[in-house]
């Protein structure tokens, strides 16, 4: 990256940042952002590789959107720079819940093929459809050792369990009519995400 686009993406951070003052100054402290701005920082810090600036970002983002869940790309990045800040074991919570918000993300970063699961898929994004909006591989020079990290941790006892039982109750919830038993499984789902 030359240091023109360098400077163009600190421009959009800065642009965000301003854009969000106005909003706690128009709202008297808090933010309506129905244009999604929060989401775009992220993927700035990592081109730019400003990993503790991007988690001072999402400190941010926490505290002021606590019950947002995020996009599963915006959450993948999460994961990125919590890793790449030293936080793995923030990063291997944050990489469940990315795999929650989507099962077949690590695939397409990893290049593997996707296969759909025969499961409920309310909480996930086609795959199809958000395969060409995703900008990230294991083959990206900046992302080697963390496509290494992620490819060990998904391969844990830990990881594979949790991400099993969480298929379960998705291929559960694709069959299951009784809304009581629904909304049972749906609780066991989010606890698993926690």
């Amino acid at each position: 990256m030359t240091e023109k686009q360098a400077e163009k993406l600190r421009q959009k951070i800065k642009r965000i940042k301003l854009d969000f003052a106005a909003d706690k100054r128009r709202w008297g402290g808090y933010y309506d952002d129905s244009r999604g701005l929060r989401y775009l920082p992220t993927q700035y810090y990592i081109k730019l590789g400003d990993f503790p600036q991007g988690l001072k970002y999402l400190k941010w983002f926490h505290k002021n959107f606590p019950d947002d869940s995020g996009f599963p790309d915006f959450l993948f990045e999460w994961t990125i720079i919590l890793f790449k800040t030293g936080n793995i074991r923030e990063a291997e919570q944050k990489a469940f819940e990315t795999y929650c918000s989507n099962t077949y993300i690590f695939n397409k970063f990893f290049g593997r093929p996707i296969v759909p699961l025969d499961k409920y898929e309310n909480s996930n994004i086609d795959i199809s459809a958000y395969a060409d909006c995703f900008n990230y591989s294991c083959q990206q020079p900046d992302l080697v050792d963390f496509g290494d990290w992620l490819d060990k941790f998904i391969k844990t006892e830990k990881f594979t369990e949790a991400s099993q039982k969480f298929i379960d109750l998705y291929k559960r919830l694709k069959i299951e009519e009784d809304t009581e038993t629904r909304g049972y499984l749906i609780r066991q789902a989010r606890q698993l995400e926690e």
